[in-house]
């Protein structure tokens, strides 16, 4: 049996999508998943060993650029790649009419949520097989019950995100136990005060232990550059792509983490994980995994840096 998955985006989606990877590979003996996906985070699929092929999709590069000759070239790439195979099932778990018409290129029986366990409704008129999903359930969850229904089976046990982080080695890594800090995040109602970050460091080193603060644009590496050069060993990672990122994090004692994919990456790689939420509710889309890992705070509610303290050292004593 042959499944294309569609969920193209956010890097968190994409990572709340993977434990279908391995749901289908327990319940469906011999399946072939492939998996169509934002080309930026092509990347973590492919961390997944039961992923055949990756198809990359670039909607966000070419809405900047719809009118060039360019995109059109890729658009149609694109189209000749994902209806290049046939499949037996395209499962679209990310509900949203731009996936739903993606997934329609796609030449299989297309699937995904009814029009009451959808975001957008509209996007449930183009499967042909809709399924119910209660949308009070966490997003991991709703992904994996989706799957399940389309192919017959009841998910089970915690999420099994099935990641194998790339065995490299970084010059600039610290070889003695580290925590690595993820103060970076899309909005900056979402940030965690520096001051917090100060505080908690230090805590960290009193403890032994060393920091790592990896960063993306230059905004995030000054803020980065800022917290590490007022921290006693702690180092400011250079740029690094999904694959690198994995490594660090995999081999980290903890994580601490805003709310941004990065903190969902942790968890699904079973480091011990504390998410941090300033802006948004955890409940459905928090972390979520089957090692140890805790979510802190809510909208308007920023956790402090005992709290944080005492989450930690609960997850990684």
């Amino acid at each position: 049996m042959r499944v294309l998955l569609v969920k193209t985006s956010s890097l968190g989606d994409v990572i709340h999508n993977l434990p279908v990877v391995s749901d289908l590979q327990r319940h469906v003996p011999g399946i072939e998943i492939d998996w169509c996906v934002e080309a930026g985070f092509a990347d973590m699929p492919r961390l997944h060993p039961g992923v055949r092929r990756v198809v990359p999709v670039a909607v966000r590069r070419w809405r900047k650029a719809l009118f060039q000759g360019r995109t059109w070239q890729e658009i149609g790439a694109f189209r000749r790649a994902v209806s290049g195979e046939t499949y037996d099932l395209v499962l679209d778990t990310q509900g949203l009419v731009k996936s739903a018409l993606l997934a329609r290129w796609a030449n299989g029986p297309l699937a995904g949520y009814d029009a009451n366990s959808i975001r957008e409704p509209l996007a449930a008129r183009f499967y042909a097989r809709r399924y119910a999903v209660s949308r009070a359930m966490h997003a991991v969850d709703r992904n994996r019950a989706l799957a399940g229904a389309a192919l017959g089976y009841v998910p089970e046990g915690p999420p099994d995100y099935g990641l194998v982080a790339p065995v490299q080695s970084f010059d600039w890594c610290p070889s003695d136990p580290y925590v690595v800090l993820l103060s970076a995040t899309s909005r900056d109602d979402k940030l965690w005060p520096e001051a917090h970050w100060l505080d908690l460091g230090a805590a960290l080193h009193a403890r032994g232990l060393k920091v790592i603060l990896p960063a993306g644009n230059p905004v995030e590496r000054a803020r980065a550059a800022r917290l590490a050069a007022a921290l006693p060993n702690a180092v400011a990672a250079p740029p690094l792509g999904l694959p690198a990122l994995a490594t660090v994090l995999a081999g980290a004692q903890a994580v601490v983490g805003v709310d941004t994919g990065l903190t969902h990456l942790a968890v699904a790689l079973d480091v011990p994980t504390v998410a941090l939420y300033t802006a948004t509710d955890p409940g459905l889309t928090g972390v979520l995994g089957r090692g140890r890992w805790a979510n802190l705070g809510s909208k308007g509610q920023i956790p402090t840096v005992d709290a944080v303290l005492q989450a930690l050292f609960e997850a990684a004593p």
